[in-house]
């Protein structure tokens, strides 16, 4: 729901699609309430875009420029996807250019540091780099030329959007898909891991709560007269018999900008949903409501949008309300009547989750032999620094031996007051001099 109102704004043209809707409408002039520097930008939500930061930010840049602000405002779907709007790139202000060239060299940096991480990965885990589909994610800028916005960069950067909001909810439908096919390996692998008796006990829950989410009130077709009543009376306290298509369309679009956007049609699916799934229920998944609302969205899209750009026009509105699809009174048949996987794709994905699992066990296991041997090599590191280490002391040892034993060596006493070097003990009386006459004195 966030991306939807990320890519709808003011209907007319296909930029404005990914402004949020806070954000003030082109035609109107913002400097009347305050100067143009002091203006904060508007604040987008995600598309889901891997480059969606640089969307909305050369977006912003684009509108605070008065000559192409105005091209934008007259604009019609066919000049866009023909290029014909980013030719005007050429006459937006020079500061304006200065800082999209900034920005696209902030985006170029990006990408390469991208795409060298996910080569690093690819290659660390022994696969082969696919190069294409690495390029690929320079498809919506000009990457030849790496320092300047350019009017291919904005052409691209357009038709790349288009391209890739479109495909998104397909993206989305296939994440939901592996979504339950989880759902389902996973209650299978634990069944296994049973005894027969909880085994049973299990199985026998799992019906009755699958029974019991199918047990709920008749879902109306969305976008059906059924449907849109109920909203007119249950939501707006409306009498049914009074209802007016186009009271309706005014009521609901609450940004009042002539038209419904994604999230202003998905707001008008809440009671339907809300008879199938409450968050309070061990029977009720919020991802599949999501996914509901998702399906509810397209399905009305598909009927109403005829111009195809996401948007609901007034006059597309009330023009669907007049076909007969509009009287539709079958109900809407809910995911749980719509298997989304066979057999087959269940087990081809359990067979992809066991080659995954053998790929990180068989990494696992190398990571533990290098560990190992990293073990290994520092404890012999740490018994050789030990080693050199006691060397050390055993040095320091002897060395401070040999300096105390030449202090505690002084010379011995002799007669006379001297000492003989090297004997600490005095002579014994026997050794010591005595006077002796000298002969032919008396």
């Amino acid at each position: 729901m966030v991306r939807g109102k990320a890519m709808a704004h003011c209907g007319l043209v296909l930029l404005s699609l990914w402004l949020c809707i806070q954000s003030v409408p082109i035609g109107v002039d913002k400097t009347k309430d305050k100067p143009q520097e002091e203006l904060e930008p508007p604040q987008s939500a995600d598309t889901g875009l891997h480059y969606d930061r640089y969307l909305r930010e050369v977006i912003e840049f684009l509108e605070k420029d008065p000559h192409f602000k105005e091209k934008l405002k007259n604009a019609n779907m066919d000049d866009i996807k023909q290029g014909k709007l980013a030719k005007e790139l050429d006459f937006v202000h020079h500061n304006f250019r200065t800082k999209l060239d900034e920005l696209k060299r902030e985006e170029m940096s990006r990408l390469r540091m991208l795409i060298k991480a996910k080569h690093d990965i690819q290659e660390g885990n022994g696969r082969t780099v696919d190069h294409q589909a690495l390029l690929k994610q320079f498809e919506h800028l000009n990457h030849m030329n790496q320092d300047t916005f350019e009017v291919e960069d904005l052409d691209r950067l357009i038709k790349s959007a288009t391209s890739d909001l479109e495909n998104y909810d397909k993206g989305h439908h296939d994440e939901f898909k592996r979504y339950e096919m989880m759902k389902e390996h996973e209650r299978r692998e634990r069944l296994k891991n049973m005894n027969e008796e909880d085994r049973k006990r299990e199985e026998q829950h799992y019906e009755e709560l699958r029974k019991k989410h199918a047990k709920h009130p008749k879902v109306n077709h969305p976008g059906s007269e059924d449907q849109l009543k109920e909203v007119w009376e249950e939501a707006d306290g409306l009498d049914p018999e009074d209802f007016d298509p186009k009271t309706f369309f005014k009521m609901h679009d609450s940004n009042g900008d002539g038209f419904f956007d994604e999230n202003e049609l998905e707001a008008l699916f809440t009671k339907e949903l809300e008879k199938v799934y409450n968050p309070d229920n061990e029977e009720d998944d919020m991802v599949e409501m999501e996914e509901e609302r998702l399906r509810m969205r397209e399905h009305v899209m598909n009927e109403v949008d005829t111009d195809k750009d996401r948007l609901v026009s007034m006059s597309e509105f009330l023009a669907a309300t007049k076909k007969e699809e509009f009287l539709e009174k079958d109900e809407w048949e809910t995911l749980d009547q719509n298997p989304l996987y066979t057999e087959e794709e269940l087990r081809e994905y359990e067979r992809q989750l066991a080659n995954e699992e053998n790929d990180i066990n068989q990494k696992s296991a190398e990571l533990q032999k290098q560990r190992e041997k990293l073990e290994k090599k520092q404890e012999e590191l740490n018994a050789q620094k030990l080693g050199l280490q006691q060397a050390v002391d055993e040095m320091e040892r002897l060395k401070a031996q040999n300096s105390n034993a030449e202090v505690k060596q002084p010379a011995a006493p002799v007669a006379g007051g001297e000492f003989v070097p090297g004997n600490s003990q005095p002579l014994p009386p026997s050794h010591q001099q005595q006077d002796v006459p000298v002969p032919g004195h008396s």
